[in-house]
């Protein structure tokens, strides 16, 4: 038994060594050896917290419009996709409520960004009163972790497959407001890293569908971007972010591949596509100053939709309000990533959903 259990450790570690070499998204030298293990302990806490997606049976419909946290699967063009699902304690049937997407990073998955010791969104759903989305990125591996998003430029075997990200959203949104009581004028997408990227091209393809996006720590990385309608968008990022950097490009040593990332485009020249896509005047408004932190609010645009930036002096690239991953810097405390998205999102509805 002792044998067979070291057997299983070793097959798992070399898989998870050449999953994260082929993705490009792990560090080098000893950062490297840090993600790896961090990875395994990732792993071994999903099995131990009943989180294995592997051994998870999806929810049935019933269940899955009940309060607590569920997972789920649908199939788009032909292929399985997972996700996960909050609902909180106080969803009623007869009472619509708001719904939030949460895409993870590059090599994670959703089970990570539903992790609320280090995200806080279902603690934030069940205070708030929202229902939180997990989706689970493209994956090769058996227990679809080391997942990436399809977000136009990057990232990794998402963005080399042609995986039908935008789609999996669509077909997700449509399933659960058929099975839950969803606010269609209130629905909203956020994400980090690779996940903020996917909300921005979600912006792009969805704004039929989303009253707006929230990214944190990750820029636009479409070539191409037509919304069908003004949608409000805030971004977070740190200036001292290094992997996206702020001022655009790659950190030197946040990649192992580069050529599964991009050379990311600027926090700066992500807002101004932004106030240009949503036809913004003037100069922004400063609407937070704090130590630390400080946030700048475009207006005067188009529908009345809002674009604004909230940077954080430190943080590096983390999810602002949460809690630090072993090998990471210490996220920002100067402002809350969530409690600033939502209340941005507040003010934020469709006035007539489209299909």
């Amino acid at each position: 038994m002792m044998l067979s259990m070291t057997g299983r450790r070793l097959t798992l570690l070399a898989g998870l060594m050449a999953a994260l070499m082929w993705l490009g998204l792990a560090p080098v030298a000893k950062a490297q050896q840090g993600t790896l293990r961090e990875r395994i302990r990732e792993r071994m806490a999903e099995r131990r917290e009943g989180r294995d997606t592997r051994k998870t049976e999806p929810a049935t419909d019933a269940a899955l419009a009940s309060p607590g946290t569920h997972q789920g699967r649908i199939e788009v063009m032909g292929v399985e996709r997972l996700f996960m699902i909050h609902v909180p304690p106080g969803y009623r049937t007869d009472q619509p409520m708001p719904m939030l997407l949460a895409f993870h990073g590059g090599g994670g998955s959703m089970a990570l960004q539903a992790d609320n010791s280090r995200y806080g969104l279902i603690s934030k759903a069940d205070s708030a009163g929202f229902i939180a989305v997990f989706p689970n990125g493209h994956s090769g591996t058996p227990g679809h972790h080391l997942a990436t998003w399809n977000a136009g430029g990057c990232c990794g075997s998402a963005r080399d497959s042609g995986s039908e990200d935008v789609a999996f959203v669509r077909a997700l949104i449509e399933h659960l407001k058929q099975r839950l009581s969803i606010d269609a004028r209130r629905i909203y997408a956020t994400g980090m890293s690779n996940g903020a990227m996917m909300s921005h091209r979600l912006a792009c393809e969805l704004s039929e569908q989303l009253a707006g996006i929230a990214a944190v720590a990750g820029t636009d990385a479409t070539s191409r971007c037509q919304p069908r309608r003004p949608i409000p968008v805030l971004m977070i990022h740190a200036l001292d972010d290094d992997h996206v950097l702020y001022q655009g490009g790659a950190g030197p040593e946040a990649f192992r591949d580069r050529s599964k990332v991009m050379d990311f485009v600027s926090v700066p020249e992500t807002t101004q596509r932004w106030v240009q896509r949503n036809h913004c005047s003037g100069t922004p408004l400063k609407v937070l100053q704090q130590p630390g932190a400080w946030c700048e609010r475009y207006s005067g645009c188009a529908e009345g939709v809002q674009v604004q930036l909230c940077t954080t002096e430190t943080g590096g690239h983390s999810w602002p309000g949460g809690r630090s991953r072993p090998g990471k810097g210490q996220p920002s405390q100067a402002l809350d990533a969530n409690d600033t998205m939502w209340a941005f999102f507040q003010s934020q509805s469709l006035s007539q959903p489209r299909r």
